[in-house]
Order: structure tokens, then C-alpha cells, then sequence
């Protein structure tokens, strides 16, 4: 019976003391960006995302973004150029992105040529004046859809919700 004040001693000594299992958990780090807004500067909406009741019906298919002539247009995320080029008399990028997402800049003078891949935040051109229905001197009209499907470009920058759900 002499080693029952050891193994007390033990016992005491592992409950007591601190471990690594019951020390402070480490803070997550950040969530990567997968996108960012398109200009340099604060994000200035002039009109917000409208989107067509039909395929065909009226709407506003983008948010159209407060900036200046001359303003380098950036790349809202990773992907590669399809177009470059004008539609209907103003010059237009169009860029595909992973998971059938395609986003459309304009009026911008591309520095890209299609076929041309781009990182996130990289410049793809300069923003010029001219877009009908802008309250700035000059707005970028920024477009995002997937498929046929026209979608709000400013839910690409925030972050994706999280929700755990009970299994069964």
C-alpha cells in the first residue's frame, strides 16, 4: 500500500495540470478571397442589380459601379478572357470563371485579348466614359451569369454563409 500516495500524486498531477488538449484554440485563419470589386477604391453601387422578371423582360443584368475615366478595370476573380472587344458601339471584356460563372466589364478599353488567362485583382483595361444612365462622370457596368442566368455580381463578394445541419 505504499504506492497508493504515488499514484494519488499521479492522478492529482494530470488533473490539475494544463495540457495541450485544454489550452487556448487557435483563432481560424481568415477565408481566402475569391473576388474582388472590379475598381480601385471604395465600392460606390450607382445602380444596384435589377433582375428581368423573363429572359427578355426589362431589368438591370449587372450593378453599375462609380469610377473614373482612365480608372484601370480589374479582373473580379481568376479566369480566362473570351472576349475583348466592342458590342453595339462600346468596348466590352468578358471573362469565363470556374464553375460556369462569366463576368462582363464595360465600358472598358481592354489591355487583354481573348484566350488570355488573368488573376484575380490583374488589370484587364481602362474605364471609359460614355455608360447611358450613370449619374458619374464615368461607371463600370459589371455582369456576372451562370448559363442563361443573370445573377447579382455584388453577392460574389461576400462571403459564403455556413450552415452545420444535424445528420439524419
Amino acid at each position: 500500500m505504499r504506492h497508493r500516495p504515488a499514484a494519488l500524486l499521479i492522478l492529482l498531477t494530470c488533473v490539475v495540470a494544463p495540457s495541450a488538449a485544454t489550452a487556448a484554440p487557435e483563432r481560424p485563419l481568415p477565408p481566402v478571397a475569391l473576388w474582388t470589386v472590379p475598381l480601385d477604391g471604395p465600392l460606390a453601387v450607382g445602380r444596384p442589380f435589377e433582375p428581368p422578371p423573363h429572359a427578355y423582360g426589362p431589368g438591370h443584368r449587372g450593378v453599375d459601379l462609380a469610377g473614373s475615366a482612365g480608372a484601370p478595370v480589374l479582373a473580379a476573380g481568376d479566369g480566362v478572357v473570351v472576349f475583348a472587344g466592342m458590342v453595339a458601339g462600346r468596348p466590352v471584356v468578358s471573362i469565363d470563371h470556374a464553375n460556369g460563372l462569366r463576368t462582363t466589364y464595360e465600358p472598358v478599353a481592354p489591355s487583354v485579348g481573348a484566350g488570355q488567362a488573368v488573376a484575380r485583382g490583374s488589370p484587364i483595361g481602362i474605364l471609359a466614359t460614355g455608360h447611358a444612365g450613370c449619374a458619374a462622370a464615368a461607371c463600370l457596368h459589371w455582369g456576372v451569369r451562370r448559363g442563361d442566368t443573370y445573377l447579382d455580381p455584388l453577392l460574389l463578394l461576400r462571403p459564403p454563409g455556413i450552415r452545420l445541419l444535424p445528420l439524419g
